[in-house]
């Protein structure tokens, strides 16, 4: 009994186990073949219809029929499968050319898969099926058994017309995938005509008849047309559909769809958008989608002063009002294998199939000619002597031997006779076989005339080719339009610039309030904390802080918090080394300047672009030496600005600010001439630096009482940078604080 086992070890019999398998799936499931560009599942739903009598002009059927019959006689397979490969190939909006035609709830554009129970819908066969149909009985394609070998089934059905390139396919195998985009017939037809014409025509001749793919919808194709070579160059590459609009009475409506796209997934990314807030412009939505117009989704500005075409740009780069289809055109070839091709390739193998199958069409019928011929010269014989027959039929024994022996006749020629009835012995049937001999013989020549001439045969495929033009073609669905390419609204686009005071308190805690015309020490703060500083600026800006270490931290003003409440801790956000506090804040356009300055009397002038950071753990910025602070940073205004820095024993010097460096990060120059003694040992430091211009003036806060100096009373301060400075006026020579306030005139 063992000699009789087989053994294999496990890696082996799984190699081939594997190998059996992945050629099932790419031969019998997930790829068309080239002949009809139909995958198995579609070809026996198309042959069981026919087999059904379910023809264009016959009643509707229950599809649960049509499903029964397919995976009980050819596939057997889920009939959920069956049913939804059906589904597809009636859907006018998935599939170019329609091969079935349905009755009743068979999905819509917005939700292609709500399509009704197979028991509630209806069909029957296209118009157009009937091109892949109609030569099948007449000797065209090669017949395979059945999976239980009952039956008999097409291997392939002799398609009129390339369908592999006029409805396309998408399958996945393994390790291999299909994506074959729909055509345009009359295109493709004209492209074929072309090759059997001229067959040394180019890919980039056929390129000018077959622009590129024609979907079932009527948006745009806006790959740029190197790309649209690329594919038919190679048979791989992808291609770019954009959304139709149109504006109306100040509304945007869009009319057209890329290709399996769901108007509800459109309408759900756009609202998602809008409650961010990053369509701030758009201020209604809505959905007119009816039978009339399958799609109608409807944009409602927020002004007319919106710009719609830049809102439609965003939309196109942010939803899927812009897709990429992927392109790669492998199919099954006549050689039974896999392969991906150029589109010349393609076509001129699907006009090989042809033309064997009009030469197997023909030599069917021709054969059949020719054994009707034979029939008939029998009959005539008989004709010629009827009553000899008729003796020989009446009195003879065996009739058939003697009458084939004696008008040397065939066994089929005298089966034929034997089966002719009384009343075909008139004279009028005589008259009527030799009309057929006739016709017959001429259509015998006409038939060998063909299958003798490569030419002629080329012509009758081009004759049919155009005929079935006639008959299924129609006009270019999707437009080939050269675009621009989408981009998104930048983030600061999309926000108001209105005037916000961002409020920084003594632990750090932050707010923005709106306009600039808030005073902010009297905002509520919570118990133990204080106001501390504030920077004006305009909500699509972003607010850049200092810590006690010299770093630098970016925040977006419109995502701070309003100063309706008490703010949030910015340590809740940036991420700031324990023990470490935030020392000021500034916000303008990037290219404004500020003067970055530390106790110990040394600075830099900084452009605010220069201190911006992504980073939550901010970026090194000014150098603190040991046991000196951050001061308040301070924005020039204007290139006539000078920097007023002040002592902690009341010296002030007054310099332009020209004559501080320029850096994004550093120590800088010194500022105020402090004696490196008198700062080591906490004696002497720069206590403010502040920025004046002709417009303002330099409010000094000494306990209860200030002083103003108003900028041309500055003048007895001037000194070149890094000198010790002047002594401030007695009773202000402890300085508490300063402010920067417009001047009189300024207010005036």
């Amino acid at each position: 009994m063992s000699e009789k086992l087989e053994q294999q070890s496990l890696s082996q019999f799984s190699e081939k186990a594997y190998l059996d398998y992945s050629m099932y799936v790419i031969l019998d499931r997930a790829l068309p073949h080239i002949g009809d560009g139909l995958k198995p599942v579609q070809r026996r739903i198309i042959y069981a219809m026919s087999e059904l009598g379910l023809s264009s002009a016959a009643k509707y059927k229950k599809s649960a029929r049509t499903v029964g019959d397919v995976i009980g006689k050819f596939h057997p397979h889920g009939d959920t499968a069956a049913y939804e490969a059906m589904v597809l190939l009636s859907q006018s909006f998935s599939t170019r050319y329609p091969l079935i035609d349905g009755q009743g709830n068979w999905g819509s554009i917005d939700d292609p898969k709500s399509f009704a129970a197979m028991r509630y819908t209806e069909c029957r066969l296209s118009p157009y099926a009937k091109s892949l149909l109609e030569e099948l009985g007449q000797g065209t394609v090669d017949w395979n058994s059945n999976f239980d070998g009952t039956l008999l089934e097409p291997s392939v059905l002799p398609a009129r017309l390339p369908n592999l390139i006029l409805n396309g396919a998408t399958g996945i195998a393994v390790g291999m995938a299909t994506d074959i985009p729909p055509h345009n017939i009359n295109e493709v037809v004209n492209a074929c005509i072309k090759i059997l014409d001229e067959p040394k025509v180019t890919v980039e001749d056929l390129y000018k008849i077959i622009p590129g793919p024609d979907f079932p919808t009527k948006a745009e194709i806006i790959s740029p047309e190197e790309d649209l070579r690329e594919i038919y160059k190679s048979g791989r590459g992808s291609v770019k559909m954009r959304a139709t609009y149109e504006l109306e009475n100040g509304e945007i409506t869009i009319t057209a769809l890329p290709h399996q796209t769901s108007s509800s997934k459109i309408l759900e990314q756009i609202a998602l958008q809008m409650e961010g807030k990053k369509l701030p412009m758009i201020i209604d939505l809505r959905d007119e989608s009816d039978e009339e117009n399958p799609t109608r989704l409807i944009l409602v500005p927020k002004s007319n002063r919106v710009d719609k075409d830049a809102v439609m740009n965003h939309l196109f780069a942010t939803t899927d009002l812009e897709k990429n289809y992927r392109v790669n055109m492998n199919h099954i070839g006549l050689n039974g294998k896999p392969q991906t091709r150029d589109i010349k390739l393609v076509l001129k193998e699907w006009l090989t199939f042809r033309s064997q199958t009009v030469t197997r069409r023909l030599q069917h019928r021709l054969d059949w000619v020719l054994d009707r011929l034979h029939i008939l010269d029998g009959l005539l014989i008989i004709y010629l002597n009827l009553d000899e027959v008729i003796n020989i039929i009446r009195n003879e024994e065996e009739p058939k031997k003697v009458l084939q022996k004696k008008f040397k006749l065939s066994v089929i020629q005298v089966d034929a006779i034997l089966e002719i009835r009384l009343r075909q012995l008139a004279k009028l049937e005589e008259i009527k076989i030799k009309e057929e001999k006739g016709n017959l013989d001429s259509e015998r020549k006409d038939l060998e005339k063909i299958l003798g001439s490569k030419a002629r045969l080329k012509t009758l495929i081009k004759k049919e080719l155009k005929d079935d033009l006639e008959i299924y073609g129609d006009e270019r669905n999707s437009p080939i339009v050269a675009r621009e390419e989408a981009s998104a609204f930048d983030e600061t686009e999309l926000i108001s610039s209105d005037p916000v005071t961002i409020v920084l308190s003594e632990r750090g805690w932050v707010r923005a309030a709106k306009g600039h015309d808030i005073d902010p020490e009297s905002l509520n703060y919570r118990e133990g904390d204080s106001f501390f500083t504030s920077a004006t600026s305009r909500n699509n800006l972003n607010a850049v802080f200092f810590d006690s270490k010299g770093k630098s931290y970016t925040l977006a003003c419109h995502s701070l918090p309003s100063a309706r409440g008490q703010g949030e801790p910015l340590s809740g956000r940036l991420n700031i080394d324990s023990g470490e506090n935030f020392m000021g804040v500034v916000s303008g356009n990037s290219d404004e300047k500020i003067v970055l300055s530390t106790s110990s009397g040394y600075g830099f002038i900084a452009s605010i672009g220069d201190l911006q950071t992504k980073n939550k753990s901010g970026k090194a910025a000014i150098k603190v030496q040991e046991n000196a602070k951050v001061l308040l940073p301070g924005l020039i205004k204007d290139e006539q600005d000078v920097l007023a820095a002040i002592t902690n024993q009341g010296r002030m010097l007054v310099f332009p600010y020209t004559e501080l460096p320029q850096l994004s990060r550093g120590k800088g120059n010194k500022i105020i001439g402090i004696p490196k003694s008198n700062f080591e040992s906490g004696e002497e430091f720069l206590q403010e630096i502040a920025v004046i211009g002709n417009d303002r003036e330099l409010k000094l806060i000494s306990g209860k009482r200030h002083f103003t100096i108003k900028f041309k009373d500055l003048e007895n301060f001037f000194g070149a940078r890094g000198r010790r400075g002047n002594f401030l006026p007695k009773g202000f020579r402890k300085v508490d604080r300063v402010e920067v306030v417009s001047s009189e005139s300024n207010k005036s």
